[in-house]
């Protein structure tokens, strides 16, 4: 693509585009990288440069862009036919890739209600989960608990149970109300082992579990579930807590009769080095959330996956009217679930959880050095995810990680802000030659921006 043709269709994002997250002044006289094609970890802007894919795509991509096993299998679906309803429909695509869900999700999940992404995969939980309640006689548990600096999504229920006030507090006059609980107030620079704590980490467990347990024996009556990112509460700072919170937070829910729902929408599917964050505890959920990875990064789709329990409290003749009245216009979609299906494919045959302890050793060795650099502090890791915060003491740059951001950009590698906290997620097929020259280029780029 020429120069000229650059500019056109850069104007025209800027006449036409309202992009997320995002101040658009920030982009009056900036223009948005214009991507081109992307392959493996790696994204290819319109000028030929090239860029480490270091987030994933927003956290969706696990085996690379343009894999092609995923396109294959696509293009063999669209031979067959797109999409079609799938209330009185069904299809084999959708069909497989439950039957696979279950028999790899955490024991007890054995019924998969689709949906299109990780906030309506939420929404699908809090309805489920309230009108379980609704439908056995419990019909005072209408409330749900959430963590403070938790994120689960961007429609108006997901928000109500969403913990960032940067990002929900405007929103309060429009949402149900939620019962807030305090984050694990862990010390992350020595949690990259999740199980083994010191006595200092174990106690701040036991002090959050014992604010939780006070609020269940005081409420349990009216709550109906709480809502949680398992090992790591991601767009509220990367933080990661250990397993013993988790595990819990599920005897407590068992103690008090209160649904856990497990958000896996982004730590699913390896991230962690488990295939599910909720191993890292060895428990299960009694609803869980998945979308982003589920196909490869490629397609939307979601799930919410729960027991016979909660679906037995749904299956009675018509005119009870227990039916779950929800649904999307393109709930399991056929191109989506064959995508879903070729990216499962990849994960059994590659052996993806075992290479990515391999990758994450490499990881943690290479983040050794980040450690050294000034302006950087409490550095973390759980499997290919990793995460450290800038610190200056100048407030004439109150946006240091944006700065370093752009910077990043023109050393190639996508060091995505939160606030000031810098992250990676990296794609799952990354190598180890590659983790050492994303940190190699990350310390030229905080040198850089540090030194200036």
């Amino acid at each position: 693509m020429n120069q000229d043709q650059q500019q056109q269709w850069l104007a025209k994002d800027r006449q036409y585009i309202w992009h997320p997250f995002t101040q658009m002044k920030d982009y009056a006289t900036r223009d948005h990288i214009l991507m081109e094609r992307a392959e493996g970890t790696f994204l290819y802007d319109a000028d030929g440069n090239r860029y480490y894919d270091t987030i994933s795509s927003w956290w969706v991509n696990p085996h690379g862009h343009s894999h092609p096993r995923i396109r294959s299998a696509i293009n063999e679906q669209l031979q067959a036919f797109d999409h079609v309803q799938f209330s009185g429909f069904t299809h084999v695509p959708a069909i497989r890739l439950a039957e696979r869900l279950v028999q790899m999700a955490p024991d007890g999940l054995n019924k998969v209600f689709y949906s299109d992404n990780g906030s309506t995969a939420v929404e699908v939980a809090l309805k489920m989960s309230f009108q379980y309640w609704q439908q056995s006689g419990l019909t005072s548990k209408t409330k749900f608990v959430f963590l403070e600096n938790s994120y689960h999504g961007d429609t108006l229920g997901a928000v109500s149970v969403g913990g960032v006030d940067l990002y929900h507090a405007l929103y309060k006059p429009l949402l149900f109300h939620a019962l807030k609980l305090p984050a694990p107030q862990v010390a992350q620079q020595q949690l990259n082992d999740v199980t083994s704590l010191t006595a200092e980490q174990q106690q701040a467990v036991k002090t959050s579990l014992d604010v939780a347990e006070q609020l269940f024996a005081e409420r349990h009556a009216e709550i109906a579930g709480i809502i949680i990112e398992p090992m790591i509460q991601a767009a509220g700072g990367m933080n990661i807590y250990p397993a013993a919170y988790l595990s819990g937070l599920r005897a407590l829910c068992d103690r008090y009769n209160i649904h856990l729902i497990a958000d896996e929408v982004a730590v699913g599917f390896a991230r962690t080095g488990k295939m599910f964050a909720c191993e890292h505890a060895d428990i299960s959920p009694d609803i869980l959330c998945l979308s982003k990875a589920l196909t490869g990064g490629v397609l939307p789709l979601s799930v919410t996956m729960c027991g016979d329990q909660i679906y037995d409290a749904f299956y009675d003749d018509y005119e009870t009217y227990k039916t779950f009245f929800h649904g999307h216009g393109y709930t399991a979609n056929a191109i989506a679930c064959a995508a879903a299906n070729a990216s499962l494919d990849i994960f059994a045959e590659q052996h993806t959880v075992g290479h990515v302890a391999t990758l994450a050793q490499e990881l943690s060795t290479q983040l050794e050095s980040l450690k050294e650099l000034a302006h950087i502090s409490n550095v973390r890791q759980l499997g290919l995810i990793a995460a450290f915060d800038l610190q200056t003491s100048n407030h004439a740059r109150p946006r240091i990680g944006f700065e370093t951001y752009l910077q990043g950009l023109k050393h190639g590698i996508i060091l995505r802000p939160l606030g000031n906290v810098l992250y990676y997620w990296l794609p799952l097929c990354v190598t180890a030659d590659d983790i050492r020259d994303i940190v190699r280029r990350t310390k030229i780029v905080l040198e850089s921006v540090f030194n200036n």
